[in-house]
């Protein structure tokens, strides 16, 4: 995670068997074979603290993840939805490295258990265009499990979404 990367990809999820995660692994295979500088930010793989407004900006990690954010050009959130919301993960991380968000484009890769959550990234996206000036990508990626074949394995549309919303993050420019 020390390398800086024009294409960041955030897999929120702390579940082991997470389906954002899918979409985050689709999301990076795509950027690699169109050979882009991307990078996966996996937290579960990285412990940070919950955001405290204070000491917890210090923390090793968060400064570390802050410098990985500084470096893209493009950030993409791939996160579960919980209680009609993205999860406490996604949002502690924005909360943790806020202005490295500025003037970055963002987009949405989704996982619900259900359809009826659709706008749940809204509070986030309008949160982030409006604290920090983040271009949100229009085109988000939102899949429950009825988009999966066999436990995490993408069907086709989807991947074809997930592909398009790629497309997007690289036409859409800030400044």
């Amino acid at each position: 995670m020390d390398t800086p990367a024009e294409y960041v990809v955030v897999s929120a999820s702390l579940r082991e068997a997470s389906l954002s995660r899918a979409l985050a692994n689709e999301l990076v295979a795509y950027y690699r074979e169109s050979k882009l500088n991307s990078q996966l930010l996996d937290l579960r793989q990285v412990e940070l603290p919950f955001c405290d407004a204070d000491a917890a900006y210090e923390h090793p990690n968060v400064e570390t993840c802050q410098a990985l954010l500084n470096s893209a050009r493009v950030i993409i959130v791939a996160t579960p939805i919980y209680n009609f919301d993205v999860n406490a993960a996604a949002k502690n991380l924005v909360e943790l490295t806020g202005d490295a968000w500025e003037n970055k484009v963002v987009g949405f890769l989704c996982a619900a258990g259900g359809a009826s959550s659709y706008m749940s990234v809204m509070g986030l996206a309008n949160s982030l265009m409006l604290d920090f000036r983040s271009v949100i990508i229009p085109r988000f990626v939102y899949a429950t499990r009825h988009d999966f074949a066999d436990g995490l394995h993408l069907r086709d549309e989807v991947r074809a979404r997930v592909r398009e919303l790629g497309e997007a993050s690289r036409r859409i420019r800030v400044g």
